[in-house]
């Protein structure tokens, strides 16, 4: 059996599943990966004076995983740069936030060149290399100039921009050619592939090839729809560790007979926080009748707070969160509790558990995990319900959520008055159907899917299809 070398920005697979925070690709990876023979490659995180390509082998519970450090000025251009202030703000449509700074791109393809030639020597005859995220969209073609004629597959987990926007970015027909060295590509969504598609065809003047193919810059690619999932046992058993039911009796004990809503978002502008605790301000404007009897636990762990975007969130969030409370709370109650800090997925199991109410309603996001986890949580025979936005991922298979546009503060707060007041048979229908997507779209089926469809790709002649070098754009 060939192994599976994952290669991600940052390998952050934990030595206790357990003690993993909510969603995203770790949780997602490490799962997936404890069922191949394999290695997770990526960024230790660390920085080094000088940059030697050295690499740190570790095992974090059955998963081998190889860190190289990087140095200050390639974390600062091509991390903090190009991957945060370029593509993620580009990426979900806010180009009001994105910077176009030459050093950034420069960063960006050094990284990138500098992970292939770390990398490249690792690599055996039939070896299937997967590749994560917008921050190394160009190391297949770094891989490919080395001489690895391996198949590789790369999986976006967020949205792919509109192509009016994308324009925008200095060389884009350099990034989008660059995507052209992969066998597979994979999206999350069918609106996501159909984006890039549309790129690819209005753009660059490429074809469709064959059923899911295109053809554009002198190569093919296949691509396909590969929404993510959870671990759900791995989940479920973590609802009911000793941790997990000691989080949700804490929990209930805490709300003293009030209906508790949750939202777990890392402090990021496009997860929607500000619009969601404005449409719960509105819910308690209309429905004086309700308060007291409600409370919101946001849980939003810091990131990226070196980037001054984040901490202008952080600020606003902070302001609006106590202004809340201080217009409406009361002696014995306080409608939002603000944390700042992470959670072990057992603990967040818990807490899921406790909620009547999940708030997922990010302003444009690749999938959220979060609700599929919240689904997981819940007690079949009183389950909560999910408040989703339409502009998740997520949104595309789980019909049964309340869907809501966030940008909207009165369709926020009417989904929340809904969401209280479901009666329980409606409640368990809705759940049993999310639940079936949850368990359809399991991380493990994921990973099969794409790994299956990688290995389906007809390769010609011996792998080593034409690459353009050269980029005659100066877009």
């Amino acid at each position: 059996m060939s192994r599976l070398i994952v290669v991600s920005n940052r390998v952050s697979a934990p030595a206790d599943p357990a003690a993993g925070s909510a969603g995203g690709l770790a949780m997602a990876l490490s799962a997936a990966l404890r069922k191949y023979d394999g290695l997770w490659f990526g960024w230790s995180g660390e920085t080094t004076g000088h940059f030697t390509g050295d690499l740190e082998y570790e095992d974090r519970a059955g998963v081998t995983v190889a860190l190289v450090d990087l140095e200050a000025q390639d974390v600062e251009e091509y991390y903090n740069g190009y991957a945060n202030k370029t593509l993620w703000p580009l990426f979900h449509h806010r180009v009001d936030l994105t910077a176009y700074e030459r050093a950034f791109g420069e960063g960006y393809e050094r990284v990138n060149r500098r992970f292939a030639e770390v990398l490249a020597p690792l690599i055996e005859p039939d070896d299937v290399i997967w590749i994560h995220d917008y921050h190394l969209i160009p190391i297949a073609r770094d891989l490919r100039r080395l001489g690895v004629k391996n198949r590789i597959g790369f999986f976006l987990h967020t949205p792919w921009p509109v192509r009016q926007l994308l324009v925008t970015l200095p060389h884009h027909r350099r990034l989008v050619e660059s995507l052209f060295a992969y066998d597979l590509i994979g999206f999350q969504t069918q609106e996501w592939l159909d984006l890039f598609r549309d790129y690819v065809i209005s753009e660059a003047r490429g074809e469709l090839s064959g059923y899911g193919g295109l053809e554009a810059f002198g190569r093919k690619v296949e691509i396909g729809v590969f929404p993510i999932g959870i671990d759900v046992q791995g989940f479920i058993d973590a609802r009911n560790s000793r941790e997990g039911n000691r989080t949700y009796d804490r929990m209930a004990a805490s709300s003293a007979f009030r209906s508790m809503m949750v939202g777990v978002d890392r402090l990021d502008y496009s997860k929607g926080l500000e619009e969601r605790m404005l449409g719960y301000e509105q819910f308690l404007h209309d429905n004086t009748d309700m308060r007291g009897d409600v409370f919101l636990v946001q849980v939003t762990p810091i990131s990226r707070d070196d980037v001054d975007t984040y901490q202008d969130i952080r600020a606003r969030l902070d302001a609006l969160a106590g202004r809340i409370n201080g217009e409406f709370a009361d002696m014995d109650w306080q409608p939002i509790r603000y944390l700042n800090r992470s959670y072990r997925r057992d603990q967040l199991a818990g807490i899921y558990r406790a909620a009547k109410v999940c708030l997922v309603t990010p302003l444009r996001d690749g999938m959220n995990l979060v609700a599929k986890e919240y689904v997981a949580a819940q007690n079949p025979d009183d389950p909560g319900v999910l408040i989703l936005s339409r502009f998740a991922g997520a949104a595309e298979q789980m019909g049964e959520a309340l869907l809501v546009n966030p940008f909207s503060r009165e369709e926020v707060a009417e989904a929340i008055k809904k969401a209280l007041t479901m009666p329980k048979g409606e409640r368990i229908r809705k759940w049993q159907s999310l639940m079936q997507v949850v368990r359809d779209t399991d991380v493990g089926i994921w990973r099969d899917n794409f790994v299956g469809a990688l290995n389906a790709v007809e390769i010609v002649g011996d792998g080593d299809a034409p690459f353009h070098q050269g980029h005659a754009d100066a877009a």
